[in-house]
């Protein structure tokens, strides 16, 4: 049998600060209490069927958005639009700055879509704001939130609708599929140990960076 990896010199246990190891990036949108749209990126979430889990801090006013307003917009951007995502990734929504973010380097932004240049899109069946730019907007109910004492929640979400941009759609023919996306035509941001990368080489870093 050929042997597909070369197997390495030598194995040993690590100890990484964080475990990224290459998720894709999403923009979450979540209704404030003012009726206004909250921008938190994250880099925790997976999908199973029509769910889709979110990992969110306990200090951002993601939670506290989604506690009192179960319902959200999971935006996922495209590798070129790093630079605006790492705009959004010192601020927060919460004022005043919790004294443990504030020491991280974060600071209060209400107007996340313009910090981001990024324009609001009305949503179809959430009163949360989707990102027009996002090649993918998923419109979500929150179903669950587990609170965990680690600082960090598990928040489950069932998508009700889901909007692509015709770019990266699948053409049947003359017509453009409403079923697939083309793999060819798309790949997610992706976050691998506070790196951002596209399905190729390398973008750019996050302002947390180690290395």
């Amino acid at each position: 049998m050929k042997q597909l990896q070369s197997e390495p010199t030598a194995i040993r246990e690590i100890f990484p600060s964080i475990l990224y190891y290459g998720t894709p990036v999403i923009l979450l949108s979540t209704r404030n209490a003012d009726g206004t749209t909250n921008l938190t990126p994250l880099s925790s979430s997976w999908a199973l069927g029509k769910m889709v889990v979110l990992g969110v801090s306990t200090i951002g006013q993601a939670l506290e958005n989604m506690q009192r307003h179960p319902e959200c917009v999971i935006n996922v951007p495209a590798p070129t639009q790093w630079e605006q995502v790492e705009r959004l990734a010192p601020t927060t929504g919460r004022f005043p700055v919790p004294a443990q973010r504030a020491a991280m380097g974060f600071r209060h932004e209400p107007d996340k879509f313009a910090t981001a240049g990024f324009t609001p899109q009305a949503a179809s069946a959430v009163q949360v704001e989707r990102i027009r730019e996002c090649p993918l907007q998923i419109e979500a109910r929150v179903e669950q939130i587990n609170l965990r004492e680690d600082g960090f929640a598990i928040v489950e979400t069932t998508a009700l609708h889901v909007y692509a941009h015709d770019q990266i759609m699948l053409e049947q023919g003359a017509q453009v599929s409403d079923r697939y996306v083309d793999p060819l035509k798309w790949s997610p941001l992706i976050y691998n140990f506070r790196h951002y990368f596209g399905l190729g080489e390398r973008v750019g870093k996050t302002f947390r960076a180690e290395t």
